[in-house]
């Protein structure tokens, strides 16, 4: 059984692998370099490792799994109010995420509603899912959301929730609902 620790962002849970004694890292890339003074560590999905002592980090608990030690729902909060970036459904619910978060998001969802699938973010967008992204290129003075949609068009309870999200007015949206009305 792995262990896990557990942290909370704004748009959701998230988790490194936990390790609390020098044998759990046996077989690990971290066997016989990081020191039992050390200990506990977290290791993260890029090979990178800090000390867990003194907590901190938003640091939530200590899980135990064979499996996905979070669900989807708390890895990226659904239906938040102050929604900001992620992934809408057809349906209009929301799947939040970080400005760097959206393919581990949409592997997620598509593992949950379409688990054959294996190119999620396009699954996602055939599907009809819009991908609300951050717009910045380095060269605005102020980040701006863009909302994407792969097959041109969107679902009126998209764009109701685009509404109630203040996204209704954006360029590109505006182009997505004159493409989409026909079809409501």
């Amino acid at each position: 059984m792995q262990k896990y620790a557990i942290f909370k962002s704004e748009t959701g849970y998230y988790y490194y692998k936990y390790y609390d004694t020098i044998e759990s890292l046996t077989g690990t890339m971290f066997d016989g370099i990081i020191s039992p003074e050390s200990l506990p560590v977290v290791i993260d999905e890029t090979g990178g490792f800090f000390s867990l002592k003194g907590a901190g980090y938003q640091f939530v608990r200590i899980a135990e799994s064979d499996t996905e030690p979070l669900t989807l729902e708390e890895m990226f909060f659904k239906n938040m109010d102050d929604f900001k970036l992620g992934w809408m459904s057809p349906d209009g619910d929301t799947y939040s995420c970080s400005y760097t978060g959206h393919a581990k998001c949409a592997k997620m969802l598509a593992e949950k509603f379409f688990p054959d699938a294996q190119l999620p973010e396009r699954t996602l967008g055939k599907a009809g899912w819009l991908k609300i992204i951050d717009s910045w290129d380095g060269t605005q003075r102020e980040h701006k959301q863009f909302v994407y949609s792969l097959t041109g068009k969107m679902t009126k309870r998209q764009a109701d929730k685009l509404f109630d999200l203040g996204l209704y007015a954006n360029p590109e949206v505006l182009e997505i609902i004159s493409a989409s009305e026909d079809s409501w």
